[in-house]
């Protein structure tokens, strides 16, 4: 029997963790998930005050070992994404990056290519639309996506970028009261939270958190911690 393709996904909470460079805590584990390929599909849909082009030339210097293209520099976006060996999709603004996908007719591409093995990177709003829908983005809603349904790549809710830190005296809903508030109302679909500098890896039909803090799952009224290197699996199952 031939052997089954697995999706091969990797959602970076963050392009940058602490002081460091764009990207440079994730080269490692961005090189590792490609493995030999060097050739990269680059989505920077979600660039708002970033232009396409800075982003990607921005990329390019953060990862200088890979031959990146833009995919709004391609006549045929669909194509490109159907012929691309891997993809790389940046973060910025998670509405207007869902809204491009939906606007330029490429859910369905990247689910096809996903589904048949092709190596996906995402951070940040890239990360976010992994999941069945972007309701636990952090970012404003400054454009209205035909849906909130996103990729789908794993079957529950995402939140890069998660902190637990409540400033002295701030008096406004923290992160966990927000995402509490989704699952009282959705309480069968868990959030994973991960903190910049974690990210988490979908490969071989297995979700693991890589890095070296700790992440929680939120569902229902309990908030779970997620250790490094935790199997993650039965959350999405």
């Amino acid at each position: 029997m031939p052997t089954e393709t697995k999706p091969h996904v990797l959602m970076l909470s963050s392009s940058r963790m602490g002081d460091e460079g764009y990207l440079e805590h994730a080269r490692d584990m961005i090189t590792e998930h490609l493995g030999n390929e060097k050739d990269v599909l680059f989505i920077p849909f979600a660039g708002v005050t970033l232009g396409w082009d800075d982003y990607v030339e921005k990329v390019r210097e953060a990862l200088p070992q890979l031959n990146i293209t833009g995919i709004h520099t391609c006549d045929e976006p669909q194509d490109a994404v159907a012929s691309a060996k891997a993809v790389l999709v940046g973060g910025g603004n998670t509405f207007n990056l869902l809204n491009e996908l939906y606007k330029q007719s490429l859910i369905e591409p990247l689910q096809r290519q996903v589904s048949q093995g092709m190596p996906y990177i995402g951070w940040s709003a890239g990360s976010n639309i992994c999941g069945n829908s972007i309701r636990t983005t952090n970012d404003m809603p400054i454009i209205e996506p035909p849906s909130f349904a996103a990729l789908n790549f794993v079957h529950c809710q995402l939140n890069p970028h998660y902190t637990d830190y409540q400033p002295p005296g701030h008096n406004g809903e923290t992160r966990d009261d927000r995402l509490f508030e989704f699952t009282r109302l959705n309480p069968k679909t868990p959030v994973l939270a991960i903190r910049e500098g974690t990210a988490l890896q979908y490969a071989e039909g297995r979700l693991t958190l890589l890095g070296e803090l700790e992440g929680f799952c939120f569902s229902g009224d309990d908030k779970t911690p997620i250790a490094p290197g935790q199997d993650l699996t039965h959350y999405i199952s």
